[in-house]
């Protein structure tokens, strides 16, 4: 019961603080406003080897491709 009474005082109303976005409109920090992202401009080399590796985790994870789509 002091378990979950203690937990109400985590969330609601009281847990929020007001302050000031000391980066607020800075284009280094948000990008441009309605421009593309920044990570567009990232390039990358190509790795199958790391292609690889995140294939068979992603299988590891979540079977065979194709098998969620079945709803198992």
């Amino acid at each position: 019961m002091v378990t979950l009474l203690s937990t109400f005082g985590c969330g609601g109303r009281y847990n929020t603080i007001e302050q000031q976005d000391p980066h607020e409109n800075d284009p280094y920090v948000y990008g441009e406003i309605g421009g593309p992202p920044r990570q567009t401009a990232n390039q990358y080399e190509p790795n199958p080897e790391a292609d690889a590796r995140a294939a068979a985790i992603r299988e590891k994870m979540f079977g065979p491709a194709g098998q969620s789509e079945q709803g198992n």
